[in-house]
């Protein structure tokens, strides 16, 4: 009711998903501690259609938001890659985990 979830146009691993409030809410930087239920909220989904989707391995896994200015919309957004073992060259700078531009 409160989030939704689909694959990323631009998908840098096999699965790739985006988890979404319904409500609009800034960017990662606009959060503040009574946000902390809702970013479990979309933890928890973003698992939830990983183990829809057939992958288990719930170690090989990377989630995080983009840190503005690098996010392509301002609108929060959980990225949820798996398996991040496979990720490519290009995506494992992209989603490098607590990175300037990528925090998880």
């Amino acid at each position: 009711e409160d989030l939704v979830c689909f694959r990323d146009i631009r998908p840098g691993a096999p699965h790739h998903y985006l988890v979404v409030p319904v409500e609009h809410m800034g960017n990662c930087k606009t959060l503040k501690t009574e946000h902390i239920p809702v970013v479990k909220r979309m933890m928890e989904v973003g698992k939830a259609v990983l183990r829809r989707n057939n992958f288990s391995d719930l170690n090989d896994i990377r989630m995080g938001f983009h840190w503005p200015p690098f996010c392509s919309i301002s609108h929060l957004h959980l990225h949820v890659l798996a398996p991040a073992s496979q990720l490519g060259f290009l995506s494992r700078l992209i989603y490098r985990i607590n990175s300037y531009w990528f925090i998880t």
